[in-house]
């Protein structure tokens, strides 16, 4: 899933936001749809802003179950 990164205050974990748009079956339009992932980022090489690729890997935590794949788009 790609995401960008909302947090990265914790030693080698960032929080990424991941939105999908998602058609509504009453109204038949479009519904943006959001959830934050707690994934591990192992050199602390993600900033706030950064666009990442998360892929799901054995349960690191209690929260963490995701892995920060690679960096697509540095913040600017």
């Amino acid at each position: 899933m790609v995401g960008t990164v909302v947090s990265n205050k914790m030693d080698k974990t960032v929080v990424v936001k991941v939105e999908r748009l998602v058609k509504s079956k009453l109204y038949h339009k479009y519904i943006r749809r959001r959830a934050k992932f707690a994934a591990h980022d192992e050199g602390n090489a993600c900033q706030i802003g950064d666009k990442v690729v998360i892929t799901e890997s054995r349960p690191l935590s209690r929260s963490k179950k995701w892995r920060v794949n690679k960096i697509v788009e540095k913040a600017v």
